[in-house]
């Protein structure tokens, strides 16, 4: 029998451990207030998870070297209350607008994100349970999300009950 979906999970913005490169990086404020909304500590070790925007451009190279057909957006609740959200769709390096990952960590290091600014929502969402609950906005980040990674996302979590679980397909 033949694959026919293959589904990839990825925050609705994003989070790493440790050092390394993040060109998405929030400034310690913000970075420090997603942590909290977000319980963004690693589940062993309960080291703070650096937190940045939603990486369009790594994201999309996951699509492409995983072969994913499909996203499961966790943590869509945790953007509830924000005016606006950027999505990084490119890397600035050396003057050139990049679009696809870099294949070297240290090209990587130099990348400065190219935003596209969606408006927030200030409704929340963790009592959605189907697409058509979730504020207009927050479908119009999801759409942009897609559109962006070429990936449609078929579920959505809108917390960290198994009821605000959102199946889309």
């Amino acid at each position: 029998m033949a694959i026919s979906r293959v589904v990839g999970v990825a925050k609705a913005y994003t989070t790493r451990v440790g050092a390394g490169p993040m060109p998405t990086e929030m400034p310690p404020d913000e970075d420090e207030s997603m942590r909290l909304k977000g319980r963004e500590y690693g589940a062993t070790t309960g080291r703070p998870r650096r937190c940045g925007w939603f990486d369009a451009v790594a994201v999309r190279r996951a699509v492409t070297v995983n072969g994913l057909t499909e996203i499961a957006m966790t943590k869509l609740d945790v953007l509830d209350g924000l005016e606006k959200i950027p999505v990084c769709t490119a890397y600035s390096y050396r003057g050139e607008t990049l679009t696809d990952f870099p294949n070297r960590n240290e090209i990587v290091e130099e990348c400065k994100p190219v935003f596209k600014e969606m408006p927030g929502w200030k409704a929340e969402t963790s009592g959605a349970r189907k697409i058509g609950d979730l504020p207009r906005e927050a479908r119009d980040y999801i759409e942009f999300i897609q559109e962006s990674v070429g990936a449609g996302v078929s579920i959505i979590s809108v917390g960290a009950g198994r009821e605000q679980t959102i199946r889309v397909r």
